[in-house]
Parts: C-alpha cells; sequence; structure tokens
C-alpha cells in the first residue's frame, strides 16, 4: 500500500479556531487519513500551531504573559479542543520546537549559498510612540485594492491581496493606535523569488491539472503577476533567530525569520519532533527527503492560505537545492460562513470550536461540516441548516435506524441477532445497492470529494431505511417470525456496515454502534463489495445491546438557544 503524508494548515497561536478554520483544513484532513488506515495505507497526519508573528505578540502582551508562555499554554488549550473533534493526528507539534528552528536555519543557509537570499536596505514603518520598528501585522489600515478599513501590513483579510505596511491608507500602529509612524531604513533579507519564477511555474505546470480548480487558479494568478523578492526577516522579539554564525550583523539585531518563512517549513519540523519521541522506530527524512517515489503528499488548507503553500514554500524547497518533498494534491477549500458573513477570530464573529463542542458532541459537527465543506463555493452556515441536517440525516436516517432495529429485535427476538429464513429476493437487491453506494462513497473519498462522500454514505444509510419500510418486520412479526428475524438480522449486518464505513466521519458514533454487537473478534477495517452483497458479517446467536440513542433531535427551542446566544439573522 501507498504511504500518505498528509498535512493540514496550521492553526495560529492566537486563541481557539472557528468552525470555518476546522473544516478548512484540520477536520477533512482528518477524515481522509481516517479513511486511508481503513483502506490498509501508511499515513502519517501532521499538524502543529504556528506560534510565531506578530499576532502571538499581541496576544501575549494583551493576557500579560510572557510570549513563550502564552504560546505554550495556547498551544495545549487548542490540542484539547482537537482532542475533542477526535482529530486523530499522529502529532500535533509547536513550530517554536527546536527541530523547527534546525530546519528553518538550514533553509536559509542553503537558500543563501545557492545565491536565493539578498540582504537589503529598507525603509520600514517606525512608531516613535512604541519605540520600535512595526513588523507587518504591528501596521493596521485601509486596503488600497478593496477598503476594507482593518487590513493588516501583510495581507488584507477581505480580499486576500498581500501588501506591504507602506500600501495601507491612513495607516496606525497595532499595539498604540498611534498615526504618528515614520519611515525609516533597516537591514532584512529577502528571499530572491524572481529568479526562481521559471521553476516554480515548471512545477506548478507539472502538477496543477490534477488540483482542484480553486487551488490551482489561485497559484496561476499570482504566477501570472509574477513573483516578486519578498523580505522573510522581521524586527520581532519572538521567532526563529537568523543564524549569527551567516548573518552575524542581523543576528546582533535581533532579526528573526517572517512566520510565513518558518511556517510551512513546520510540517517538516513536526515530523521530526514526532520521529525524536522514538528515534529507534521513527524514520522522519524518509517521509521529507529523497522521497517522491515512495510518498504521497497531500495538503489541506483554506483558499488564503493557497498561495504560501503553492508557490512560495515551493519556491523556497526549490531553491535549496535538496531533494525535500514536495506537494502532490492541494485540497483548497473556499471559506465557510456565517449567516453570509466572514468568520473571524479577531473580531470574534461565528461558533468557534470549544463553544461548539459546549452545546454538542463532536460528531454532530463533524458530520454537518464535512456534508456542507465549501468546495466548489462559499458556504454559510445557519442554525436553522444545521439543525435541519441534524434531525434528517443523524437522528432520523442513521440514529432512529439503529434504535428501532435493535429495540425492536431485542423485544421480540432477545439480546442475540436471530437467526430466520435465508436470505431471498429483497435481501439480493439490497445487497447489490449497498455495494453500488459503497463502491460511489470510496470513488468520492479517493477523489477527496467530500460534500459527495457524504451525499453516498447518507444514501447508505437511507437504503437501510427503504429496506426496512419495504420489508416492514413490525407486520412480518404476526404472520412469518422467521422472515422478520431474517429482516433484523439483515438491517444488524447493516448496522455493523454503518459502523465500520461511517468512521471517518463520525468516530464516535461508529464505535458505539460497532460495540453493540459482541463479537468475539471484529477487527475489521473496510468492507469489500462481496461483504457488501452478502451482509453476514454477524452470526446468528451473537449477543447486542441497544446502545444509548446515537443523536438526539434538535428542538425549536434549542435553535431559538442557539440563535440567542451567538445571532443569527
Amino acid at each position: 500500500m501507498a504511504r500518505h503524508l498528509i498535512t493540514s494548515a496550521l492553526p495560529y497561536i492566537n486563541g481557539i479556531k472557528h468552525l470555518g478554520n476546522m473544516v478548512g483544513s484540520m477536520l477533512p484532513a482528518d477524515v481522509y487519513s481516517r479513511y486511508l488506515r481503513q483502506r490498509g495505507h501508511d499515513v502519517l497526519y501532521i499538524c502543529a500551531t504556528d506560534e510565531h508573528g506578530t499576532p502571538a505578540e499581541l496576544a501575549a502582551k494583551e493576557q500579560g504573559l510572557p510570549v513563550a508562555d502564552f504560546c505554550a499554554q495556547a498551544h495545549d488549550a487548542q490540542k484539547a479542543v482537537y482532542d475533542g473533534f477526535a482529530l486523530a493526528f499522529d502529532f500535533f507539534g509547536r513550530s517554536s520546537s527546536e527541530q523547527n528552528v534546525e530546519i528553518t536555519q538550514h533553509f536559509a543557509r542553503k537558500l543563501n549559498e545557492n545565491g536565493f537570499i539578498e540582504e537589503r536596505a529598507i525603509r520600514q514603518v517606525y512608531s516613535p510612540a512604541d519605540g520600535r520598528f512595526l513588523p507587518d501585522r504591528y501596521v493596521e489600515g485601509t486596503c488600497p485594492h478593496c477598503g476594507y478599513d482593518k487590513a493588516r501590513g501583510d495581507q488584507c483579510e477581505n480580499c486576500t491581496r498581500v501588501l506591504d505596511p507602506t500600501d495601507l491608507i491612513d495607516p496606525r500602529s497595532a499595539i498604540s493606535g498611534s498615526t504618528d509612524l515614520e519611515v525609516r531604513e533597516t537591514k532584512h533579507l529577502f528571499l530572491l523569488q524572481s529568479k526562481l519564477q521559471h521553476e516554480v511555474e515548471q512545477w506548478v505546470a507539472a502538477h496543477e491539472d490534477e488540483w482542484p480548480h480553486l487551488a490551482a487558479s489561485i497559484a496561476r494568478k499570482w504566477l501570472n503577476e509574477g513573483l516578486h523578492d519578498r523580505a522573510i526577516t522581521r524586527d520581532l522579539d519572538w521567532g526563529v533567530p537568523v543564524p549569527a554564525d551567516t548573518w552575524p550583523e542581523l543576528a546582533a539585531e535581533g532579526k528573526v525569520f517572517y512566520v510565513w518563512f518558518d511556517a510551512p517549513i513546520e510540517y517538516i519540523g513536526a515530523t521530526k519532533e514526532w520521529a525524536d519521541q522514538d528515534p529507534e522506530n521513527r524514520d522522519w527524512k524518509s517521509w521529507w527527503y529523497e522521497a517522491d517515489d515512495t510518498v504521497r503528499y497531500t495538503e489541506f488548507m483554506a483558499k488564503d492560505n493557497v498561495p504560501f503553500h503553492t508557490v512560495m514554500f515551493p519556491a523556497t524547497e526549490l531553491g535549496v537545492r535538496e531533494p525535500w518533498k514536495k506537494v502532490d494534491y492541494v485540497k483548497a477549500f473556499n471559506w465557510l460562513t456565517y449567516y453570509g458573513g466572514k468568520f473571524s477570530t479577531s473580531q470574534k464573529r461565528g461558533v468557534f470550536t470549544d463553544q461548539a463542542l459546549e452545546i454538542l458532541p463532536a460528531d454532530y459537527w463533524r458530520y454537518f461540516l464535512i456534508a456542507n465543506a465549501p468546495e466548489s463555493d462559499d458556504s454559510s452556515f445557519t442554525w436553522e441548516h444545521f439543525t435541519a441536517t441534524v434531525n434528517k440525516d443523524l437522528a432520523d436516517t442513521l440514529g432512529n435506524f439503529v434504535n428501532r432495529v435493535l429495540s425492536f429485535s431485542k423485544k421480540r427476538f432477545g439480546e442475540e441477532v436471530p437467526a430466520g429464513a435465508a436470505a431471498g429476493a429483497a435481501e439480493a437487491k439490497l445487497g447489490e445497492e449497498i455495494a453500488g453506494l459503497l463502491a460511489e462513497y470510496e470513488s468520492q473519498m479517493e477523489a477527496l470529494q467530500f460534500r459527495k462522500a457524504a451525499a453516498a454514505l447518507r444514501a447508505l444509510w437511507s437504503a437501510g431505511n427503504s429496506y426496512l419500510e419495504e420489508k416492514a418486520p413490525w407486520l412480518e412479526i404476526k404472520q412469518d417470525p422467521e422472515a422478520a428475524a431474517l429482516t433484523l438480522r439483515t438491517a444488524m449486518n447493516l448496522i455493523h456496515l454503518y459502523a465500520v464505513v461511517s468512521e471517518p466521519f463520525i468516530p464516535s458514533s461508529a464505535a458505539a454502534m460497532r460495540g453493540a454487537f459482541e463479537l468475539a473478534d471484529d477487527t475489521k477495517t473496510w468492507v469489500t463489495a462481496d461483504e457488501a452483497r452478502a451482509l453476514t458479517f454477524l452470526p446468528a446467536g451473537t449477543p447486542f445491546t441497544v446502545p444509548p440513542v446515537l443523536f438526539a433531535k434538535l428542538t425549536d427551542e434549542d435553535l431559538e438557544t442557539y440563535k440567542d446566544r451567538f445571532g443569527g439573522e
């Protein structure tokens, strides 16, 4: 089987992430990782907190903590939420790790040796009120392209255009709010992306036909506009230090690397963190170095991160002139909106992941978000849509099927899977339908089409309900108990199948379904087409219990409570 390296965009350290962040990177990466593992592939799913840069310093300052302490606490808080969402990372690291410092500095030295880094004197914003140069994100103002009045000096959050602080209209200090800003000369390191333009174009051209249109079009847009040399150092107290053995003057001035230089390198750094925990059994380099023919690398991210992963980081890897693994497939997502407006960490708009888990278990959110993933366009979260999806798909279609099959069988036949009559035409028809739907589900998962995969999974659940309505065991039991027993045995085998194939979407509920049956050796990781047709996973006589209700229906009162708390019109 193939080796699959999977990364999701690093969540930034300055606070708990919202549902848009979850569905735009980490959750679909987890669903895909789980699916691949079930199909027998060797999978390594790596993520980390992105801890450097201006917002980390500002958030720490706001809380009155040293930035290192703030980041350590915030990392643990984020990890607890991701554990609550059942994200099965192989490792969740930190970009402030010594491994990332080591590899980032190595990349910088190699780029410099190869003529792709240049020291330049530039004019940079200086705030007399703050007594310091202001890195990009310390400068706020109005975007010259779209007029958004809270644009940052590195990128406009509204239109995603990359900016320099001097581009902003009416700039102000993000620290003090002072508009008394000056432009002074200072020295920084520049990555000469212009010299790598042709190589990046060739690399993108070799991959873009396979990528989703969203990822390919963003990469092509950046290349068509031309790659510009980019400053990769900043005047900050917190970051990967510029190595003194290569740039002693800048190191003495306390320069650190720009967060967007070291953050993608942390994918490699976190893999080394993972390997360093068990060096006898883990080889981090086999995933990243000279791995083009042995590893398939898939990245998950929202569209605002696409340029950095399809252009800037590949330029860095190409310029190093070493055989580091570059991404094979970029799964890019549009934005999940909240009633048509943007989720925003900085503006605290929308539902945040910790709040979501306070309200309902993770599987409710996992299923809804993936079933409505913003793949082809932005999608909108509304409480009305969420409630309708939970009630129709999870409570009525899946949960009700499981509950009524097991409860009715227990009532009529006791706490063991009944034997009943031999399978007939209805069961053969059902088996063919299930095998076809399972093939569709597999096909969409392989293609990373998550909404279509969710639709196929939903159709699998619906097929069980249709079979149950057709056979009507509550009527069969009156005239032919053996026929009713066959129907229930077949339905129980469907429940076991659902437990196996639903695990990537709803792992806790899948475990509850599976745990309802006391099989002696239940190690099945997937279901073949022939097994789907036969539906004979559970021998007659297998003990079972009726699990608690899998998904409670949400009421109109619940809906109004959620809207009152979070807003929603």
